[in-house]
């Protein structure tokens, strides 16, 4: 299988399957395409249909759209979602309103690894309704199938689908209640999360528009990125 995906800094998309197929264990080649240009002359219209990413092709089926994708893969591994019916309905609920839902807070904390942002007290305000709905789902999972992941003792693709909602925490400084705050710790310390990180500080690539939309609603306090460094990539 291939998975095609864009910037580990920016591509939130992208970094739900691809976390959990590490995670799982799921063997894939990586095929990343930078912002702007995507695939190519086409665009990523190339190899999706949609024109965006994550893409899966596998052998001649092409599956796009990181929900598509996980349940595509939930018909060949066992894990994806949680064996137990009701968790089972619990999972896919919490995944979808990740996938659907969270407008402001993807809005306002544009997803970017490298950098650290203070948010203006105004867009702290206008997230404070995304925050609050964010961490009743998180403890009502946790609380409800005991952790220390959303839906029991085992990563699956809810998780995956809060992924990026965990580097956003570590990017803006969210305050969470003690409960998410050591989920999110649990998020960020998995190995595929770890990769991704120090892939995504070691891009050579800045993309002025996306950086544009992470400073909107704050000011820059650090800068990790090797590229905006001047330090060459690895």
């Amino acid at each position: 299988m291939k998975l095609h995906i864009a910037n580990k800094n920016y591509s939130s998309w992208s970094l739900r399957p691809w976390v959990l197929m590490r995670t799982l264990g799921i063997g894939f080649e990586e095929v990343l395409h930078p912002f702007p240009m995507g695939g190519g002359p086409t665009g990523f219209k190339g190899f999706s249909p949609s024109g965006k990413v994550p893409c899966l092709v596998d052998g001649d089926l092409t599956v796009w759209d990181s929900l598509a994708i996980a349940e595509y893969l939930a018909e060949h591994q066992r894990g994806v979602w949680p064996q137990t019916l009701g968790a089972r309905a619990w999972a896919r609920s919490a995944a979808a309103e990740m996938h659907s839902g969270f407008q402001t807070l993807r809005q306002v904390c544009s997803m970017s690894c490298g950098v650290r942002v203070r948010l203006r007290p105004e867009a702290l305000d206008s997230l404070a309704p995304d925050l609050e709905r964010l961490q009743a789902l998180r403890r009502d999972g946790l609380q409800r199938f005991g952790g220390p992941f959303l839906a029991g003792a085992e990563f699956g693709a809810v998780d995956a689908f809060f992924c990026p909602a965990a580097f956003r925490v570590q990017t803006y400084s969210l305050s969470l209640d003690a409960i998410c705050s050591a989920y999110v710790q649990t998020l960020l310390e998995l190995p595929a999360m770890r990769q991704w990180y120090q892939a995504a500080l070691a891009e050579p690539w800045i993309e002025s528009a996306h950086d544009a939309d992470v400073l909107a609603g704050g000011q820059l306090q650090v800068d990790l990125r090797q590229a905006a460094q001047g330090t060459p990539a690895a």
